[in-house]
């Protein structure tokens, strides 16, 4: 038998090695003591410096001048929907509430159900229409405040709020736009405060333990 004969790997290499692309062959050993700092071992067969796929900066690229968080007029349309939403949910349960109270002494039969669904469909479209109805004039008082002051903080959140209660209780009356006007204070000054508690207590929001 002929010596000098060549297995499949070393015809791999003989082809490898007469095109110019035959790859070194590493022992786990060796591969063992190459350093990959901040990484998970790669695989010996991936020729790429692991430096370049460690990622230090943002992976989204943002047109200039553009801010990295979203605005109030980009967050509006989330607001009114959600409102809405959340107000048909709770007026529904109320509504089914108020169904079941009303009819408890009928029997289980059709003229109770239409009235139970009567009463769920009404009170649904009632809280839906409400809250979406507070959720624009806020969104709206809010971006011509920031429009107007050219600047987005808590000012223009208690401001918002202030001026949406005051607005939404308009036709109540001053005893009425005051009550509004203290409401919206309270509720937009506490959601201020709970937004920037972590600022406030001086501690941040990743030495928490969840």
């Amino acid at each position: 038998m002929d010596n000098n004969s060549q297995g499949p790997g070393g015809a791999k290499a003989g082809f490898g090695g007469l095109f110019g692309g035959g790859a070194p062959e590493y022992s786990n050993t060796e591969l063992a003591g190459v350093p990959l700092t901040g990484m998970s071992p790669l695989s010996p067969y991936l020729n790429v410096d692991p430096r370049y796929l460690i990622q230090d900066t943002d992976e989204f690229i943002l047109p200039t001048g553009a801010n990295k968080t979203r605005g109030r007029f980009e967050l509006a349309f989330f607001t009114i929907g959600g409102s809405c939403i959340t107000g048909a949910a709770f007026g529904a349960v109320n509504g089914l509430r108020m169904g079941l109270k009303e009819t408890r002494d009928m029997a289980w039969s059709k003229p109770r159900n239409v009235q139970i669904l009567n009463m769920v469909t009404r009170q649904g479209a009632s809280w839906a229409n409400t809250l979406g109805s507070v959720a624009l004039l806020y969104s709206a008082f809010g971006v011509a405040i920031e429009k107007a002051r050219g600047a987005e903080d808590d000012i223009n959140t208690v401001a918002a709020g202030t001026l949406t209660g005051m607005l939404f209780k308009s036709a109540s009356g001053l005893k009425g736009v005051a009550r509004g006007g203290l409401a919206g204070l309270a509720l937009s000054g506490a959601y201020a405060v709970y937004n920037n508690w972590d600022h406030l207590t001086g501690t941040s929001s990743s030495s928490r333990l969840y």
